[in-house]
């Protein structure tokens, strides 16, 4: 099957009141799990690469690796450029084929990054690929509350309502990414946080307000850093500290069934590729053959993707929407 674009799959999940998965691939491993999960569940599928990917296994390798995955499914698989710097970056993707590019202009004023994102935009929706905006901070630590009348704050870091419906008509972006409390990394939260489910709500209705329709919000961050595998890393040698932790995965149901269409997932993945290499490091010392330690670390990231795929998004079984 050809590589599907997003806006196709955003319409369906809309639809189905489901949300992608947006998995993170750096390597062959964690594509041959990610791909496998997703064609047993017949899952539709985001494949992302991030900038640190493309620096490091090659860009080369990774369209071969892709373009094989693709030719192994029957499953509709979209190839998303994950948090694009700048504009030339996100051009040489589109025109290597991606479907879909991000550009994260949110460490820039307002007007700076609708100028960065429409330039994208613009170029992308002439090579029929689509674009994913950034508005707002990712934190962890600390909680927007808003203004002292109680609106959402246009000094803070988290994504303002108004703002995002500004942003999308100036943009003409293809979906957004918000800032609600979610945060890269396994070091999300201190203490018990949660995402701010109530302003995702606000953000929802003003672009629906705003004759913007369904629109397609995209949750980054969104790695629920499981306790399992952070203890199963520390048994087999591992140093993660006691303070891991991840957006917990009853929020991303939630979001989910409030309009959040697509959620990345970078950190799980790592975290359960290392639990299994560790595992046989600490059990098998005298085993050398990558082939042994990779095996069963690419089935925990099977598992792993399985269960994402299954009970958190509910994109399972909507292959063929």
């Amino acid at each position: 099957m050809p590589l599907t674009h997003t806006r196709d799959l955003f319409a369906k999940a809309l639809k189905g009141k489901y949300a992608l998965g947006a998995f993170n691939v750096n390597n062959m491993e964690l594509l041959q799990a990610i791909v496998e999960a997703c064609e047993e569940e017949k899952a539709p599928l985001i494949l992302q690469i991030s900038k640190g990917a493309r620096q490091y296994a090659n860009p080369v390798y990774l369209k071969k690796l892709i373009e094989a995955a693709v030719s192994l499914s029957n499953i509709p698989i979209a190839v998303h450029l994950d948090h694009g710097d700048t504009f030339e970056l996100c051009k040489q993707c589109i025109d290597e084929g991606f479907t879909s590019v991000m550009i994260d202009g949110s460490h820039l004023p307002m007007d700076k990054n609708i100028e960065l994102t429409k330039k994208v935009v613009d170029y992308a929706h002439k090579h029929n690929s689509s674009v994913e905006g950034e508005l707002g901070k990712l934190v962890g630590a600390q909680h927007d509350d808003g203004e002292a009348s109680g609106g959402f704050s246009r000094s803070g870091v988290y994504t303002n309502p108004d703002e995002a419906v500004q942003f999308v008509k100036q943009t003409g972006a293809d979906s957004l990414a918000v800032a609600i409390g979610n945060s890269h990394g396994a070091y999300k939260f201190k203490g018990e946080q949660h995402l701010d489910l109530e302003r995702l709500k606000a953000i929802k209705k003003a672009l629906m307000d705003a004759g913007l329709g369904d629109f397609p919000l995209v949750l980054h961050g969104a790695s629920s850093v499981p306790k399992d595998l952070v203890k199963e890393i520390n048994q087999y040698g591992g140093k993660l500290g006691e303070d891991t932790a991840g957006v917990p995965e009853p929020d991303i149901e939630i979001a989910r069934r409030t309009g959040v269409t697509k959620v990345n997932i970078d950190t799980d993945l790592r975290l359960a590729l290392t639990a299994g290499i560790r595992k046989v490091f600490a059990e098998s010392p005298k085993d050398f053959d990558p082939r042994k330690y990779l095996s069963p670390a690419r089935t925990r990231v099977k598992e792993l993707v399985v269960h994402k795929v299954k009970n958190v998004l509910c994109c399972a079984g909507h292959a063929f929407d």
